[in-house]
């Protein structure tokens, strides 16, 4: 049984009042009877745009309560917004906001691909939809469609990316300015950073608001995701469309650039000026490296797992043995992580970083110790040859835990699944 029921008015021009008013009375009628003692949400959505003709005069299109429609209409909803992807958005909020995920929608015919193809980009696998005809007559007429679309062809789809993404741009940034955490250590011929979690668009409590990461479980779209991975280009200054993340394994692969693409892997080197590459992060450490001498430079994502199977030191030895990078000249970085204040492993797997150093672990006694691994990925990469110096770690905002700052990190730990995701990136200036 559908938890939202959605009745599409969008882009229909009325040729009846008396027609009109008759058809959507027996259409809420009927969304009524079988979903309103069970859906949470009923909505109407049209075009604050659009406009009906009587008379031969032209006048804004809205829903007259006339006619027994007023009563009913008390029961819906009804968004109106001037565009397709200004409307679906706002519903999507409203959708999110009751945490409802079964969506019926009820969609004259010739309109359901595109429809389809605007839901296909704001919406996630989280969401299951399913779609019912609205019964609309043009011969003889109660409605007379503006625009028919049966095939949404390349030119069309992109025709709707487009408008999704001028909607989106136009969003004001949510929980206060896009900030970019930097090290001292790393030179300017790098663009570096790390983020945090202010100054983007996903509204979700969770991911908001500067998400950078869309998966099929979580509901935040690639769409939103983008926008803000583009506000963080423009701030940064590098090309948004040479950008690649880490795919993520909690492993100690590393993907060579210019080798062929694991399917999934931890780490990445590379020495491609212009490309920036990063490093997810949401209580896992994202690291980032430079070598200004050879100008190459890595990222590595480093779980609990991946610190122990030595993702850092592997990101490392990619540098030197594919550009002849030195140790000594490798410099590191270690983004925000959880810190051992709030990360607690089983003790069979908090052995293994007692072995490692006593002082990576507090509790050791206890059934689930707490786990330091900054610590940990410090003293890794210091018996690989990293020098000391040239590790930083330490940094005020750097080493801050995610899960104890909630108004400036995401985090796993502290917010469950639907966790939003912050970045360390890098690239060679070009």
């Amino acid at each position: 049984m559908a938890e939202a029921v959605l009745i599409d008015l969008f882009g229909l021009k009325l040729n009846s009042q008396k027609n009109c008013h008759q058809t959507l009375l027996k259409t809420l009628n009927a969304v009524q009877y079988h979903h309103a003692a069970k859906a949470k949400f009923l909505c109407i959505m049209c075009c604050s745009n659009i406009s009906y003709e009587r008379d031969g005069e032209q006048d804004n299109c809205e829903i007259e309560t006339s006619n027994g429609l007023s009563a009913l209409l008390e029961e819906f909803e009804i968004v109106s917004c001037p565009s397709m992807a200004a409307t679906l958005y706002t519903i999507k909020q409203k959708i999110d906001e009751k945490n409802l995920s079964s969506i019926k929608v009820i969609v004259p015919r010739h309109r359901k691909t595109l429809m389809k193809a605007f839901i296909d980009q704001l919406f996630t696998d989280v969401y299951n939809f399913e779609f019912e005809d609205l019964q609309v007559t043009f011969r003889g007429g109660l409605f007379k469609q503006s625009i028919e679309i049966n095939v949404i062809t390349a030119q069309e789809l992109r025709g709707i990316q487009n408008e999704i993404e001028t909607f989106l741009r136009s969003l004001p940034a949510l929980r206060g300015k896009l900030t970019i955490i930097t090290s001292s250590l790393i030179p300017d011929i790098f663009i570096h950073g790390f983020t945090t979690r202010t100054g983007g668009i996903s509204y979700i409590p969770t991911l908001s608001s500067f998400n950078l990461f869309s998966s099929s479980k979580r509901r935040d779209p690639k769409v939103v995701v983008q926008e803000n991975l583009r506000r963080l280009a423009n701030a940064a200054g590098f090309n948004v469309e040479k950008f690649y993340r880490i795919k993520t394994h909690h492993s100690n692969d590393i993907w060579i650039m210019g080798r062929k693409e694991p399917d999934s892997y931890d780490g990445i080197t590379t020495n491609q000026r212009g490309v920036t590459i990063a490093a997810l992060g949401a209580d896992c450490i994202p690291i980032v490296f430079a070598d200004p001498v050879k100008k190459a430079c890595g990222v590595a994502h480093a779980g609990w797992k991946g610190t122990l199977l030595g993702v850092a030191m592997a990101t490392v030895n990619a540098m030197i043995a594919e550009y002849g990078c030195s140790l000594e000249d490798i410099v590191v970085v270690l983004g925000p992580s959880v810190g051992p204040c709030c990360f607690t492993l089983p003790r069979e797997s908090a052995e293994a970083f007692h072995n490692l150093h006593p002082a990576c672990v507090q509790l050791f006694d206890s059934p689930n110790p707490c786990i330091d691994i900054r610590k940990a990925t410090r003293i890794l990469l210091e018996q690989g040859g990293i020098l000391p110096q040239n590790i930083q770690d330490q940094n005020q905002d750097l080493n801050l835990c995610t899960s104890c700052h909630p108004d400036k990190f995401f985090s796993h730990v502290r917010d469950g699944l639907n966790f939003g995701t912050q970045i360390g990136f890098i690239s060679i200036k070009e």
